[in-house]
């Protein structure tokens, strides 16, 4: 006969023949709060019930993410709950390295096995960002910690666990219970409303035992008052008989004055204190009172102390309140009211001295959210290697230098690698990774790498599903997929190609085909167009061509492309920029680290197909041109040498000169560097 709804407090879970029950353990004092309010409203709906108990509550405490499988449960009795560890994210202030700490597991986890699990996936790298794993738990609690290798970024290690590992399960609630002697679903309503029923039968039958009790031994009482009422008659008789069975016969053949008795049961009725099955020729009959074999054996058992007149009051008062405990029973067995006002109390008394706190945290729904919308929105510097290293640095890593400064190291580079990519992207960017053998891969940036500026970063084999041989020539960020923009492509023999950017939309694993290439062509760029921008693409001898996007038909993805430039032997495409109008200027870069500033407007547009204009002189103290990127005043560039150096400089100490000149120094370089490309800066801090 419990007093609490122990199938919902303590949970339960078990497997029968062709069913099976599973159900999860909640708080005590939200369920008796659930209880009490279907006890003052019966007619109380699901949703006001679920005010009370918003889900299940776990001894490991952990995390309920989202609580839509926990009202399904409710409303059907079957539901999935996703429970998450809690965890952390703390740095060491000395080493700088972050690793995620554990705190709470999911119900039913084993910790020993679930750092064996990790450790498996580690080694068979199918998590990688992990250096070591510890158990740090003691008396004061358990603490599991994942250290992280430099760079990893701790969300994405912790959503890989969350996928791989028990750091999150999920609870199929199965709410099967026996009503009327048959399994049933039942949902949180009902199974509430069964625990009243049974808490109804419990107080009824436990009422019942009491007045039954309670009856018996107030007719003992009726008894030996009647006795103490007449004492002195009582005493004469009993000294009178010769033997006990002699004296019991005499007090049960005398008729005894029922004064006093009536007196007393007037209040709680005339048959309160009468046990079931006494016989009618018992107890108060015609104003006199007649005792029962029973009362006359316990005024005989009775010690003679009881006759002092302080016992006799003690008698006397545990009658009149062994009346009111009956009046108290009658009326709950009688009035349904009192019954339901009887389990309220208990309840109550039950949540005063038994109820806690809830330990398992319930949040909001993250499943439909995406690992990004944990990732915070920055602008990063985004590196690729020539040798295929990958890594992100936060933008502002890099403060603005005055034009012909010596720069700092991007990433510390070996002899014979270089940084090939450089560009500035969000965080949340998707990255169109096009290759050589054009394939292209996405990848958020948020996915790969941070280091700082002597990190190398991530050979990208690990980080895309390369070919041998294959190698990333060109990457784009987008944000969204909008149906009115198009990739348009520009590979090293100046073939051009444009295809709609929807046409990306939908990531694949291993990649796809993105343009078909002519043996010993490469892909240089790719931009983002809105299908009535000026294409600019630029040739390593100088030279540069403008023409019209609507002369390059949008084409499949497979196709090869169209003509854009016409180029000799030995020259190649190096740079692809989209203009919608004349304004600001074009900033042309070349390998020995000089370069300048031509106004837009001085770069006409031409048909498709043709040899171009010089944009800048390839003279011997120049070089071949390196880069060419669309300026405005406040904007800043990077320059990047082959040595791994980076070099920040304003866009306004850049002198702006005609097409047909040979520029300025844009960076002073050691013996044997040279400039491998140039990238614009968008944002910029005007802090020296």
């Amino acid at each position: 006969p419990t007093k609490i709804p122990s199938l919902l407090v303590n949970g339960s879970a078990g497997i029968a023949v062709g069913m099976a029950t599973n159900i999860p353990p909640h708080n005590l004092n939200e369920i008796l709060h659930a209880c009490i309010a279907m006890v003052d409203n019966p007619t109380i709906e699901i949703e006001a019930l679920m005010q009370y108990v918003p889900g299940p509550d776990f001894p490991t405490a952990a995390i309920i993410n989202g609580t839509r499988g926990v009202r399904e449960a409710y409303r059907t009795g079957r539901g999935r709950v996703h429970i998450r560890a809690r965890t952390e994210i703390e740095t060491d202030p000395r080493s700088s390295q972050e690793s995620i700490i554990v705190t709470e597991l999911p119900y039913q986890v084993n910790k020993a096995r679930l750092l064996e699990k990790i450790a498996e996936l580690v080694k068979e790298k199918k998590i990688e960002g992990i250096s070591a794993l510890r158990d740090e738990s003691d008396k004061d609690g358990m603490r599991m910690v994942i250290v992280l290798k430099r760079g990893e970024v701790p969300e994405v290690v912790l959503n890989n666990l969350y996928k791989q590992t028990q750091l999150q399960t999920v609870f199929g609630i199965n709410m099967v219970a026996i009503e009327g002697g048959r399994p049933k679903l039942l949902n949180l309503k009902e199974i509430i409303q069964a625990f009243i029923r049974h808490r109804r039968e419990v107080v009824t039958r436990r009422s019942l035992f009491e007045l039954r009790k309670a009856r018996e031994r107030a007719h003992i009482l009726e008894g030996l008052a009647t006795a103490l009422a007449n004492i002195d008659e009582m005493i004469a008789l009993i000294k009178a008989a010769p033997s006990p069975s002699e004296a019991k016969s005499a007090l049960l053949t005398q008729h005894w004055p029922a004064t006093m008795i009536t007196d007393m049961l007037s209040a709680a009725g005339a048959d309160a204190s009468r046990p079931e099955g006494l016989a009618p020729e018992y107890g108060i009959v015609e104003h006199n009172y007649i005792l029962s074999p029973v009362q006359a054996q316990a005024i005989l058992d009775m010690r003679l102390h009881r006759l002092t007149g302080l016992e006799q009051d003690k008698i006397i008062d545990e009658y009149r309140a062994m009346l009111d405990d009956i009046a108290r029973l009658l009326s709950i067995l009688k009035e349904p009211d009192n019954l339901m006002a009887v389990i309220r109390d208990e309840l109550v008394a039950m949540q005063h001295e038994y109820g806690d706190n809830r330990r398992t945290e319930i949040i909001d729904d993250h499943l439909d959210l995406t690992l990004e919308d944990l990732i915070n929105e920055e602008e990063m510097v985004v590196t690729i290697s020539h040798a295929g290293y990958a890594k992100t640095q936060q933008l502002d890593t890099y403060q603005a230098q005055r034009r012909g400064g010596k720069g700092k190291s991007a990433t510390a580079m070996k002899d014979e690698d270089f940084i090939e990519h450089l560009f500035i992207a969000n965080t949340h960017d998707t990255l169109l990774c096009f290759s050589s053998t054009g394939k292209v891969y996405w990848k958020k940036v948020y996915e790969l790498p941070q280091g700082g500026r002597s990190a190398r970063g991530k050979p990208i084999i690990n980080l895309l599903p390369l070919e041998a041989g294959e190698k990333i020539n060109a990457v784009l960020a987008v944000r969204s997929f909008e149906a009115d923009q198009y990739i348009f492509m520009a590979t090293e023999s100046g073939t051009v190609k444009k295809t709609p950017l929807v046409d990306y939309s939908r990531p694949r694993a291993n990649g796809i085909i993105a343009v078909d290439l002519k043996a010993e062509d490469k892909l240089v760029d790719v931009a983002l167009t809105s299908g009535n921008a000026d294409i600019l693409l630029f040739s390593s001898a100088g030279k540069v061509i403008r023409f019209n996007e609507q002369d390059v038909r949008s084409m499949g993805r497979i196709s090869r492309g169209v003509r854009g430039m016409r180029i000799n032997p030995g020259e190649k495409i190096i740079s692809l920029i989209i203009v919608h109008e004349d304004d600001g200027a074009i900033l042309t870069a070349t390998e020995f680290g000089y370069g300048k500033r031509t106004l837009l407007s001085e770069y006409r547009v031409q048909g498709r197909g043709g040899q171009g204009i010089i944009s800048i002189q390839t003279s011997e103290r120049n070089g071949q041109v390196v880069g060419a990127v669309h300026v405005q005043e406040m904007h800043q560039i990077m320059l990047i040498t082959n040595g791994g150096t980076l070099v920040r400089t304003p866009v306004e100490d850049v002198s702006i000169v005609g097409r047909n000149t040979q520029g300025v120094t844009l960076i002073n370089l050691t013996k044997g560097e040279k400039l491998v490309g140039l990238e614009r800066v968008l944002e910029v801090d005007n802090n020296d």
